[in-house]
């Protein structure tokens, strides 16, 4: 088998952020000022990239050049996307729009595993609740920026209409996983209404938007519950397997496996995301999380008592929201 060369491994990292040829032809014209012939015969391999031409690429799509080259340099490679999610700027969204676009192909790819260790609610549970999604955006205002007209007030947090059309394409692709697993921190929900409840306490949530938190978080425990007992998402009936951990989990960190896209995730203050492609990076990770389910007890499908035991504490926990 003839070995990839550099420029084949670059082009391929083309495809992988932008799955749909249309959409790379369109989005290369714009970046690089390209008409559409000129920009067919670089990816057919027909006239190559200027030097200058990947840098622009590799700057603006996050590429890096330990991926071009196909090298291992001794350090992992991992990027940090900060986004805002009150304000995004467009390299935001674009950056955003890219994340997700890469999930698209979840709706085909055969093999598709994903998995997430978390003591917060995993984005794929909990992004159809709107509230609690901004809640958590809420959650990150207060802590980490310095505009204070958000970080006063529940009510000031408005979801930008880009940002929700992203959200929503996540969800559709995310459910598509062949199999899945959830390991989470047996103070999960404790964690969330302690939260609410701080901020309920000091005023920045009336007791209006406690209440429409309080009804979506037991929202939130039904759609769990239902997932747990049958073993499946109900929107595809695809494979999920849940378990509850029973040593205290620090932080969300999370990998997808398929066969276009290996990545890995550690989830950073509150909302932001550290990832690495790093093909040994990925596998040490899939390897790790793995191992957590040594000291969980799976709750899915199995072990009926304590999944009713677990459920039944977590609504008690909403209830004294």
């Amino acid at each position: 088998m003839e070995e990839k060369t550099w420029y084949d491994i670059f082009i391929d990292l083309l495809h992988e952020k932008f799955p749909k040829n249309a959409q790379l032809t369109q989005e290369m014209m714009t970046l690089l000022c390209l008409e559409r012939e000129a920009t067919y015969r670089r990816l057919r391999k027909d006239v190559s990239f200027t030097a200058v031409e990947v840098i622009k690429l590799a700057t603006a799509w996050n590429i890096s050049l330990d991926e071009i080259l196909g090298v291992y340099s001794g350090q992992v490679p991992f990027q940090m996307f900060p986004y805002n999610h009150l304000n995004p700027s467009i390299a935001d969204i674009d950056n955003f729009q890219q994340s997700v676009r890469a999930l698209d192909h979840l709706r085909t790819a055969i093999n598709s595993e994903y998995m997430e260790v978390c003591n917060r609610f995993p984005r794929p549970l909990y992004i159809d609740f709107i509230n609690i999604y901004r809640f958590n955006v809420f959650s990150w205002a207060y802590q980490y920026t310095n505009n204070e007209e958000f970080k006063k007030l529940f009510s000031k947090i408005v979801i930008p209409y880009n940002s929700y059309v992203e959200l929503e394409r996540y969800k559709k692709n995310i459910v598509h996983v062949k199999n899945t697993n959830f390991i989470f921190d047996e103070l999960i929900f404790d964690y969330f209404v302690n939260n609410v409840r701080y901020f309920h306490e000091v005023m920045a949530i009336t007791d209006e938007e406690k209440e429409l938190i309080k009804k979506e978080l037991y929202s939130l425990l039904d759609y769990m519950m239902e997932i747990a007992k049958k073993g499946r998402y109900p929107e595809t009936f695809n494979k999920v397997s849940m378990y509850i951990s029973q040593l205290n989990i620090d932080t969300n960190y999370s990998y997808y496996y398929t066969d276009k896209l290996k990545l890995c995730r550690i989830h950073a203050f509150g909302t932001f995301d550290i990832t690495s492609r790093d093909a040994e990076m990925v596998a040490n990770f899939k390897t790790w999380m793995n191992l957590k389910k040594r000291s969980a007890i799976q709750i899915s499908e199995v072990n009926e008592k304590k999944r009713v035991e677990f459920f039944a504490a977590q609504r008690k926990i909403i209830d004294s929201l």
